[in-house]
């Protein structure tokens, strides 16, 4: 077994019995992320193209007044904030991943359930992005081509398809070349994806003939709204966008372990998470009023927007940025968990590459069937379920990490497959499992049972909530 230097840092060689650095503590040579780092996270993972679909319908779906939905997606912004804060430091103290972070609390083999639980997530969301980003590629395709229209299969055309089968390509390209050159790509991509959105406000606005916020006020109105259907929808909305970030915060580690150090991700978190929620909202209501008041109608996929427009400059730069930003994400905060949940399961025989092609090979039917298929379950109860189902985890090492260890593990323990503080009964910790499985599933019967309706927008909560009380209740037992 390897030491660990006083830094986080490994001395001697790799924990894992391959060395696969992936899972080892970073070192304090690798703690380079400042508070721009952080904050180019969760810039371009509000920015993504499903992120817009996403907070461009709650604008539409939930029946409430534009504003009382704008500060419905503040608040979610803040509430993530503080979350995200408690589970990213223990990765910025230790330099631990999260697949390593879990070993604490459910063992040094029961950490194995959380991990690949997340990383079915990821592959999800990776899936998913991979589809929302060959948007914008068919976008690009158009606009320089001027095809239009075709057959379809599983509800895509020739031109969708050819640009879908590129991005999954692209991302295997990307990956296999080194994460390195993806986090330059990442920084690089955020504030374009700013300047191609006002860009498109302003054509709008034109079009409107300066009507544009008064007619977008207008369209969210609810004359017929109260008090009590207002705040409904305002619950609704803010538990729709903290399950839409409940994969990134519960291995939010995975990021902050690179962090100089605590006040650098904090401060990265306050000025990446409210700001861009106030920003990035407030031109998605612009956009899906000025859409409607021009076109007639309510669109909430921002290509489709551009495409209406018949610029093909605009077209062009749009695709290329959109693509650039939901790729850039989507390998960022959906590669990685998948891969590292992937190959946790198994360091010694599963690669960095290999689980990077297993992670893509389910990305390419996740992606390919979401037109026909997936998408047609609706995007709320897809966020909310997969949110329902991380929540308890995230409760459970929230309450073992402060409450139980007091802010202080033992990392070389962590590492350790045969024994130590963390190996519990036989690399299980039964009493956190427990506590999980119960949470778990009545998290998910608050989405999908009607009678539970009357919790709708809790659903995360609820489940980080009892699987922490769980989790305390049997740890006393």
């Amino acid at each position: 077994m390897s030491s660990i230097d006083q830094a986080g840092g490994i001395a001697g060689g790799t924990l894992d019995p391959d060395g696969h650095k992936t899972l080892n503590p970073v070192g304090s040579d690798e703690k380079t992320w400042g508070w721009f780092a952080t904050f180019n996270i969760w810039a371009n993972d509000v920015q993504s193209l499903f992120g817009y679909s996403l907070v461009a319908s709650l604008f539409i779906s939930f029946g409430v007044g534009g504003w009382t939905a704008f500060a419905a997606l503040i608040a979610a912004g803040l509430f993530v904030m503080w979350m995200v804060n408690l589970s990213g430091a223990p990765g910025e103290k230790y330099g631990i991943p999260y697949p390593v972070l879990a070993r604490a609390s459910l063992g040094t083999e029961g950490a194995k359930l959380p991990a690949i639980l997340r990383a079915i997530v990821a592959t999800f969301w990776y899936g998913a992005q991979v589809y929302f980003a060959s948007t914008a590629v068919a976008l690009l395709i158009r606009s320089v081509t001027g095809i239009s229209g075709g057959s379809e299969i599983l509800g895509m055309t020739g031109v969708d398809w050819i640009a879908f089968l590129i991005v999954w390509v692209f991302h295997i390209v990307i990956f296999w070349r080194g994460m390195g050159w993806v986090e330059k790509f990442l920084n690089f991509a955020g504030p374009f994806v700013y300047l191609v959105m006002i860009g498109l406000v302003i054509v709008l606005w034109q079009r409107a003939d300066g009507q544009l916020l008064s007619a977008t006020a207008t369209i969210f109105a609810n004359p017929e709204g109260t008090f009590a259907t207002e705040f409904k929808g305002f619950v609704a909305i803010v538990g729709t966008m903290v399950a839409y970030f409940a994969a990134v915060m519960i291995n939010f580690s995975d990021f902050s372990r690179y962090s100089r150090s605590n006040a650098e991700m904090k401060k990265g978190n306050l000025l990446g998470l409210p700001f861009n929620m106030i920003l990035f909202s407030a031109l998605a209501l612009l956009t899906t009023g000025g859409a409607a008041v021009v076109f007639g109608e309510e669109i909430i996929n921002p290509t489709e927007i551009v495409e209406r427009t018949d610029s093909v400059v605009l077209g062009v730069i749009a695709a290329i940025t959109f693509f650039a930003a939901t790729v850039g994400i989507n390998l960022v905060a959906n590669f990685i968990p998948a891969v590292n949940g992937i190959a946790n399961l198994s360091p010694a025989k599963i690669s960095f590459k290999t689980a990077g092609l297993i992670t893509s090979g389910f990305a390419l039917v996740i992606g390919g069937f979401w037109t026909a298929y997936i998408a047609n379950f609706g995007i709320f109860p897809f966020v909310n379920t997969l949110g329902a189902v991380l929540a308890p985890i995230f409760g459970i090492m929230i309450v073992d990490y402060y409450m139980h260890r007091k802010e202080t593990l033992n990392v070389a323990d962590l590492y350790n497959a045969t024994g130590g503080e963390y190996h519990y009964e036989n690399g299980w910790n039964t009493t956190a499992v427990k506590a999980f499985g119960l949470a778990a599933i009545f998290s998910v019967l608050t989405v999908w049972v009607p009678w539970f309706e009357f919790l709708s927008g809790y659903n995360w909560v609820i489940g980080a909530a009892l699987g922490a009380i769980l989790f305390q209740v049997f740890s006393k037992k």
